[in-house]
């Protein structure tokens, strides 16, 4: 196992090379100006050439990628001209609200998702299959920014003054204080990459709270984040039902089942213990795919529910034509495709022993 982990993460560099040149590429093949989209149709030519230079965009393409790849290199990822902020600095204050929201919208996709196919497998072409599907793909056909409105809507409008509403934006509620881990813990004088990781882990409000006991900012963190994790989690919820139904049906048709059913074993324990165990395996495929694209960010979701995570920072990256946030979030979000497929990779070997590398 060790030996096919170090033979992935070697496979991983080329692919990390090649998205950061595609997107290093990709960024200044993009119409307009980024001295324009940062200072305006006024500015000037003297300001848009010592903005240049003091950028690096001056220099020739290949000089400008070798002097990135230096960057990369030592950690650093740039400097963000539109927020005037390191990109690591920006990406360890924007990651952690992404990282909160995808986990709570794949606890949501998972949580809903495989009942809903087990069920729908388990009662195939009856009423409840019908409704269950129709019901996920109803999921799939809905665009997240009026499944976000709607919510909004009837949670924070209609039932406002209920004990059902829920807050339609933000992070915690106005007078809510959340203590960082560091001043709760008493290492406010920790510095270093070690005060970097807690700064980062502070980022993710629910966690903080949970480890520091700070119960009342837990709830309230909680309740914000219900509207958009369902929001952000219903297209892989419906995805993820209907491969669950797919799959569990194929296997469901298989001998080795309608032996177990043929002993007299019971159909919950035919289809939990023998049918649904088999038949993981590319739902565990569609659930790390998901994983991937949930940190990659969600524009609209953050957008509507007023969240500043990782898609809204890159959307404004790209229309200020801010290129060292494109590619340092670009780098990072690729990292994270590639762990969670190596993650997927090593879960194969631990649910089906006849794919376990040698």
């Amino acid at each position: 196992m060790t030996r096919f982990i170090i033979r992935r993460l070697l496979a991983s560099i080329p692919v990390l090379f090649g998205i950061v040149f595609i997107v290093f590429i990709l960024a200044r093949v993009l119409p307009a100006d980024p001295c324009v989209a940062m200072l305006g149709e006024r500015a000037t030519e003297e300001q848009c050439a010592a903005f240049a230079a003091r950028n690096g965009f001056d220099q020739p393409l290949p000089v400008q990628f070798v002097t990135y790849l230096g960057q990369i290199a030592t950690g650093d990822l740039g400097q963000s001209v539109k927020f005037g902020l390191p990109v690591t600095e920006l990406i360890l204050l924007r990651l952690p609200t992404t990282i909160e929201l995808a986990f709570f919208a794949l606890l949501f996709a998972i949580g809903v998702g495989i009942p809903l196919g087990i069920i729908s497998a388990y009662r195939r072409n009856s009423a409840t299959d019908v409704g269950t599907m129709m019901f996920a793909n109803l999921g799939v056909s809905i665009p997240v920014f009026v499944l976000g409105l709607l919510l909004a809507y009837v949670f924070a409008v209609t039932l406002k003054g209920t004990p059902f509403a829920l807050p339609p934006s933000g992070r915690l509620s106005s007078g809510v204080t959340l203590v960082p881990l560091a001043e709760a813990w008493g290492l406010q004088g920790l510095g270093g990459p070690p005060r970097a990781a807690l700064d980062f882990l502070s980022g993710i409000y629910t966690f903080t709270a949970l480890v520091t006991f700070q119960w009342e900012v837990l709830v309230d963190a909680a309740r914000h984040l219900i509207l958009p994790a369902i929001a952000l989690g219903t297209i892989p919820m419906a995805i993820i039902a209907r491969i669950t139904r797919s799959s569990l049906v194929d296997v469901m048709g298989h001998d080795y089942v309608r032996t177990a059913r043929a002993k007299g074993l019971a159909n919950r324990p035919v289809v939990m213990r023998h049918a649904f165990r088999n038949a993981i395996l590319p739902v565990v495929t569609i659930i790390g795919l998901q994983v991937g694209l949930l940190l990659g960010g969600a524009v609209l979701t953050e957008t509507i529910f007023s969240l500043a995570g990782v898609g809204r920072t890159v959307f404004e990256a790209i229309t200020g034509r801010d290129y060292a946030v494109i590619q340092g979030f670009t780098l990072v979000i690729a990292i994270g495709f590639l762990f969670v497929n190596l993650i997927v990779d090593i879960s194969y070997a631990h649910l089906d022993p006849r794919v376990r590398p040698e």
